[in-house]
């Protein structure tokens, strides 16, 4: 009987087996590695975008700030240039205020009677003077409540005076000049 050495070749199978298993769990592993590799270029990318994408919503949100600022400071200075506005509307009304209250004054007065002074105090105005009669002097008053420019028109005091051998009515007249502004609505607060 011939005896055949089978060995080698199970040897060589086994071996040849070996190397396969080898080469398929190399290829398996480089698969695993490119698959793995990529994902993680993949998701860098994408953290690079994201990044980008805050820096840019950080950037316009810092530009709207500022726009937000400049139209803050544009409000104020609205506010301001109204504010003046007003000065100057209430300046040119009083203005002609006290030219006009004089004029007024002046029309009021009846004959034989004269005015020796005049004080205006904010809204309250002093008048003295002197008159033939206490007659002539509430004909005045009467002409002073009448007229648009004063109000709350009050005798403080009226007394007998003697000037160059004549008898005398002194008179000191107190009123108020009729409003001047009307109320401003209270301006709101900042937040």
């Amino acid at each position: 009987m011939i005896k055949i050495n089978l060995l080698p070749v199970r040897a060589a199978k086994k071996k040849e087996t070996a190397v396969q298993q080898i080469v398929i769990f190399c290829a398996v592993l480089a698969v695993v590695a490119a698959t793995v590799l990529t994902l993680y270029f993949v998701k860098r990318v994408q953290v690079a975008d994201t990044k980008n994408e805050i820096t840019a919503a950080n950037n316009k949100i810092s530009e709207l700030k500022a726009r937000i600022g400049k139209l803050e400071e544009l409000k104020t200075l609205k506010e301001q240039v109204k504010k003046k506005l007003d000065v100057l509307a209430q300046l040119r009304k009083n203005k002609k205020g006290p030219a006009q209250r004089l004029a007024t004054l002046s029309d009021a007065a009846p004959d034989q009677l004269w005015l020796t002074s005049y004080s205006e105090n904010g809204s309250d105005i002093k008048v003295s003077g002197i008159a033939y009669t206490e007659e002539l002097i509430a004909q005045f008053m009467r002409a002073l409540e009448a007229s648009p420019d004063y109000m709350s028109v009050e005798l403080v005091v009226s007394e007998q005076t003697v000037l160059a051998d004549t008898k005398l009515k002194k008179f000191d007249i107190a009123m108020k000049v009729e409003s001047a502004l009307p109320p401003q609505p209270p301006v709101p607060a900042k937040k």
